[in-house]
């Protein structure tokens, strides 16, 4: 089968469908992960200033040297990690696409935690490989370890994680990640750890894999500037690790986009070097958006499974997910999207509708007051 094969049926069209439908409607577009106001001024200025001043052409393949040294620095303030090297990448989805790319051979397994950002599905078969999903199931999103051991066979050649986890919004603890770190040891496997939310965590903390024993010699770590810093626009992302891996990440990105947004560059590396009090000013609002958000659908009838990080919160509403999606606009005048379209298994989120509120909260104050119209519905 060949990876164009592999690819029919996984567009997420219904992300399509329903920003149409905010469109057509007025409605409030909480099926959108992004922000609705710019990051920090600050930052905004360093682009400008790097705009001004010259660095208007190609960048080096590996990315600005502020950039790269930013990058390290940051992961080890953070979290005592010290890669051997780092690949600035055009945003996080580039960097996925040129690890599984750079990393697999066709035919290779990729275990793979379900639901998952639509964009792994895809590079998986364009890598011409195989996924093997280990399900997180609600209300609880827990991780199986029996599956996860099951899922590592004989042809498995890496583990795609995500955590703080899109779109379940778990953060996994170290407990399951010391789990996780076991399968990757006894099987071999190279782990590329997707960690963009790692600083919008709201209850535990953001451990990463990288930082256990025996990993970091085998984990290719990813984030970007987006989520953490409001410039998902920017698409400005990269990946760190051990020469090797990050070797064979570049080997395939030179002949993707080989490197661009350099003054984005500058202005990222300006992010990363702002005061920490800016990340937890940033999560406090989100914590109380989203605890808004979770109050306006207790509040018509639905149930929300709370977050303990990331920017979308899933509520169980109780009937085919997809069908309340397309008629919630009309109903209330917000638009969300059925969980399920991350899934392979359409029937472990059948009633399962993912929420963003990433948003002012002025606008997640109208979406709750708009949402208790279902409330009173039959």
């Amino acid at each position: 089968m060949s990876p164009a094969d592999r690819l029919a049926g996984l567009g997420t069209t219904v992300f399509t469908e329903m920003t149409a439908l905010a469109q057509r409607t007025g409605a409030i577009n909480l099926g959108q992960g992004f922000p609705d106001t710019d990051g920090p001024s600050e930052v905004i200025d360093a682009a400008i200033k790097a705009l001004r001043g010259g660095e208007n052409q190609y960048a080096p393949l590996g990315g600005v040297q502020p950039l790269r040294e930013a990058v390290l620095e940051h992961q080890h303030a953070w979290y005592g990690l010290e890669p051997e090297d780092v690949l600035v990448t055009f945003g996080a989805t580039e960097a996925i696409a040129a690890a599984l790319l750079g990393l697999l051979n066709p035919d290779d397994e990729v275990v793979v935690l379900e639901p998952y950002y639509d964009s792994y599905a895809a590079c998986i078969a364009f890598a011409g490989a195989r996924r093997r999903p280990v399900t997180l199931r609600p209300p609880g999103f827990d991780l199986d370890l029996d599956a996860l051991r099951a899922a590592a066979g004989p042809r498995a050649r890496m583990l795609l994680l995500n955590t703080p986890h899109n779109p379940t919004g778990r953060v996994l603890g170290r407990s399951e990640l010391e789990a996780i770190a076991g399968v990757c040891i006894e099987r071999d496997l190279v782990c590329v750890s997707d960690e963009v939310y790692e600083h919008l965590v709201y209850e535990g903390e953001h451990i990463p894999i990288a930082a256990l024993p025996g990993m970091a010699e085998r984990t290719l770590t990813i984030s970007s500037v987006g989520k953490s810093f409001s410039f998902t626009g920017w698409k400005i992302g990269w990946c760190s690790g051990p020469a090797e891996l990050v070797a064979a990440v570049r080997g395939v990105k030179q002949y993707l986009t080989f490197a661009g947004g350099t003054p984005l560059q500058h202005a990222a590396a300006a992010a990363l070097r702002l005061p920490a009090e800016h990340l937890v000013g940033l999560c406090a609002e989100l914590r109380a958006n989203r605890d808004l958000l979770c109050a306006g659908l207790t509040a018509a009838g639905l149930h929300p499974l709370t977050p303990a990080g990331t920017y979308f919160v899933n509520a169980d509403v109780g009937t085919d997910a997809v069908a309340f999606c397309r008629t919630l606009p009309e109903r209330c005048g917000v638009v969300a999207i059925p969980a399920s379209v991350f899934y392979d298994d359409k029937d472990a989120a059948r009633t399962l509708v993912r929420f963003a509120f990433c948003k002012r909260q002025a606008v997640i104050a109208e979406a709750a007051r708009r949402l208790g119209i279902l409330g009173g519905d039959d």
